[in-house]
């Protein structure tokens, strides 16, 4: 078993962080977007539209845009912690692992496979 060191787990926890602060602002960013974009037609709706303007009160019109922009948030921070978790196991990866290119065997296939 191996043994863990102190500068090791430093090491760990500062990389932890720098991707929990990355994950962070892709989810912002993409929180900011979906406010912007669920915000224009849902308030635009509520001017022109008779069933809206009727029916979606104020604390409708947020309750809609505050869901899409939640759900975007959350949405790009785990695409995006995915991502560098995948790339950070890739990188740890034994030398024989980080090879993804197919060899092919140069046999031919077996006869049910052949057309």
């Amino acid at each position: 078993m191996a043994t863990v060191t102190r500068a090791s787990l430093d090491q760990r926890l500062a990389l932890a962080k720098r991707c929990s602060r990355e994950a962070n602002l892709a989810g912002i960013k993409a929180a900011g977007v979906a406010t912007i974009a669920s915000a224009v037609p849902t308030l635009a709706s509520v001017r022109m539209l008779p069933w809206a303007k009727a029916n979606i009160n104020p604390t409708g019109q947020a309750l809609i845009i505050c869901t899409a922009a939640g759900m975007a948030y959350f949405v790009a921070a785990d695409k995006k912690i995915l991502s560098l978790a995948r790339k950070h196991s890739f990188e740890n990866a034994p030398k024989h692992l980080k090879n993804t290119s197919f060899q092919g065997t140069g046999r031919p296939h077996p006869a049910f496979f052949r057309p």
